[in-house]
């Protein structure tokens, strides 16, 4: 089959919901693009590396089954959605616990004191709330089961990411990162979103999720896994089996009739992944913007490309 290019187009991206974990990889950049090449009627969206979420949360769909193999990203999402109707009194406990740590909270006015605004102009959140986010840190490894904890580790974290060592701490140093109103709008967004839709999550790895549920004619299945060829600390445990296997898994669900997409990164520098341009050349690939380019560089912008690659048939 030939394959099939689509110009990167501009989107409007004002109604787009992102997810209140701001997880690294997050999708809610592309979505404005994505959302327009998903299928228009999909009964149920199945989403078998689900992230912090904000895929799902643009899709329109009946119902939705969710998946990742980070029992952490599943805790949080399982725990939020069974506040769906305590959003306030949640909302009320991340403030106490903002309060108690000393944290920022620019929502609050909350907020570094113009003296450490000037002397250290890139880095003031990171200053403000180092030895507060450190107590919080501590107090959350002598009690891992505290969900919120997590959370606001995740929020005040160094690139929103969740990273535990060796001896099963958390260990992620503070971010340059503030609690504020894009937070808070995104946190109730998603509670909304919980509140008025069917979902249910899983937390397996994503043969064995596949293999648990029954995929009907008119669902859709969208992949995100790690990127084979970005290096990030996300994906350092995918490797080449792993990406084989993921693509003779596309390759036989495609001739059982089920429909998919699925992101992923061809070039970036300097490599290429070939088992995904291998892959591609059978199916309607799309070029998207990615958060991978800057587009003020032209070298960086000509040594990355995403791609979407769907056997829909639009």
């Amino acid at each position: 089959m030939t394959t099939r290019i689509k110009n990167p187009t501009l989107f409007n991206e004002t109604k787009i919901i992102r997810s209140p974990f701001f997880y690294v990889g997050d999708k809610y950049k592309l979505m404005p693009q994505l959302k327009t090449l998903f299928p228009q009627n999909i009964d149920t969206y199945i989403e078998p590396f689900v992230g912090g979420g904000s895929s799902f949360l643009n899709t329109s769909a009946n119902s939705y089954i969710l998946n990742d193999v980070d029992s952490n990203i599943i805790s949080l999402h399982n725990f939020f959605k069974n506040q769906q109707n305590y959003f306030h009194e949640i909302i009320n406990k991340i403030f106490s616990l903002i309060q108690k740590y000393n944290l920022s909270c620019s929502l609050k006015n909350i907020i570094p004191s113009k003296e450490l605004r000037e002397e250290y102009k890139k880095t003031y959140f990171a200053r403000f709330n180092q030895e507060s986010y450190i107590k919080l840190r501590n107090d959350f490894n002598a009690n891992k089961n505290d969900i919120l904890r997590l959370y606001l580790l995740l929020i005040y974290g160094f690139n929103h990411m969740i990273r535990f060592n060796s001896k099963g701490d958390f260990n992620l140093p503070v971010g340059n990162v503030d609690f504020n109103e894009n937070v808070f709008n995104a946190l109730q967004n998603y509670i909304e979103f919980m509140r008025n839709n069917n979902i249910i999550f899983f937390n397996l790895d994503y043969i064995h999720f596949l293999n648990s549920i029954e995929i009907q004619q008119d669902d859709f299945l969208y992949f995100d896994p790690p990127y084979l060829i970005s290096g990030s600390e996300y994906n350092k445990l995918w490797g080449e089996l792993l990406e084989i296997q993921l693509y003779q898994t596309l390759q036989d669900l495609d001739s059982k009739g089920v429909r998919w997409g699925i992101t992923n990164l061809l070039h970036h520098k300097g490599k290429i992944n070939h088992f995904l341009q291998d892959f591609m050349k059978n199916y309607s690939t799309h070029y998207i913007k990615s958060n991978y380019i800057s587009f003020n560089d032209n070298t960086i912008k000509k040594d990355s490309t995403e791609v979407y690659i769907t056997n829909v048939k639009n």
